[in-house]
């Protein structure tokens, strides 16, 4: 029997699940004031009866309404808004008792700000994913020889379509530029990386809500829903923001179908289009999803081997661990499982395509 939305008791659930969630992402904090939520939030201030009241779906893949409650929270940390949750905020060590005193404190002070954050949906932009993508990137070049266009749906700020601009450190080889601001480094398992040189001659991505990487104010949203005790993350993302913001803003505001329709409608002769994204493809509506797969496919059966195609994702897939990397290039259409990965681009393990 499908779970009830719209209940406090699939509110309580959502932060539980998503306090679990944080735990095995390894966020303590966050799992920690997810779990106080689940047990404490109560409807006395407007915020809490806002988040106990929630029409729709609250869970992680959903609504994602703990992660809308804590981005607002951290935003107020980075802003320096309420001292109170400050010091009570990583790298300070408190008891339950007095965290949660200073959040409820919060929800009652900063009411019409954090409703007001309430109403969007959380945004990320994951950096450390480009480590995944980056071995689907190789392969791709590897394959067929030629430059890359890169299109990237749900590419929030950007910053994933810089990849080439960051470093790689990968067990026992290095990519990129190891002396850029972004150095990514997860635990490599399974194959070796198909190293090689990538010529990329077109880059431009899409979003719902692009986010400006040279605004302030875009930058802070990003920022708030990063775990904040996850320092490296908060970091390498302040970095990747000034590389994205020296070449510019390469995210239209547009409906991923729209979008693809348009950058598929013209191949591009001498290079390999490369349509990739990671943990985005899921928050599309299943019709979405549909339209967006025939049009890939379309494409592809439009493809030749002088404008071939590829199609990169880094996706759920129901299985675990981490999310699924699959690769699948026209004209031949062959689709291929190349790995896994942690949602947080924290581990790889990495197939690759089949030999001969």
């Amino acid at each position: 029997m499908p779970e009830q939305t719209g209940t406090e008791e699939s509110v309580r659930r959502a932060f539980r699940g998503q306090g679990k969630a944080c735990d095995e992402l390894g966020s303590p904090f966050m799992a920690r004031l997810c779990r106080l939520a689940a047990e404490r939030l109560d409807g006395e201030s407007a915020v809490g009866s806002r988040v106990l009241g929630w029409e729709g779906n609250p869970r992680p893949e959903a609504d994602s309404v703990p992660l809308r409650l804590f981005g607002a929270l951290h935003a107020l940390v980075l802003l320096r808004r309420d001292h109170r949750l400050t010091s009570c905020y990583p790298p300070n060590v408190i008891d339950d008792e007095t965290l949660w005193a200073a959040c409820d404190a919060a929800f009652r002070k900063h009411a019409d700000f954090i409703l007001e954050r309430l109403s969007s949906a959380p945004q990320t932009n994951e950096v450390r994913r480009s480590g995944a993508l980056l071995a689907g990137f190789l392969t791709v070049a590897r394959t067929f020889g030629k430059p890359l266009v890169l299109s990237e749906v749900g590419a929030s700020a950007g910053l994933n379509l810089h990849w080439d601009r960051y470093g790689y450190d990968l067990s026992s080889s290095q990519w990129g530029d190891m002396e850029s601001g972004v150095i990514i480094s997860p635990q490599w398992s399974g194959e070796a990386l198909p190293v090689g040189s990538v010529e990329i001659v077109r880059r431009a991505g899409c979003d719902i809500n692009p986010l400006d990487p040279a605004s302030e104010e875009n930058r802070l949203r990003l920022l708030s829903y990063i775990w904040a005790d996850q320092p490296d993350r908060l970091e390498r993302t302040r970095n990747a923001f000034a590389i994205a913001a020296a070449h510019g803003n390469l995210v239209e505001r547009s409906d991923a179908v729209d979008w693809l329709k348009q950058r598929l409608a013209h191949p591009f002769p001498g290079a390999v289009h490369v349509v990739y994204h990671s943990v985005a493809w899921q928050y599309l509506p299943e019709s979405a999803q549909q339209e967006g797969e025939a049009q890939i496919a379309t494409a592809g059966r439009a493809a030749t081997a002088d404008a071939p195609l590829a199609w990169l994702q880094m996706e759920a897939d129901g299985l675990k661990p981490g999310a699924a990397l699959s690769l699948q290039t026209w004209p031949d259409g062959e689709k291929h499982l190349i790995g896994r990965a942690d949602f947080h681009g924290r581990w790889i393990e990495w197939i690759g395509l089949p030999k001969g």
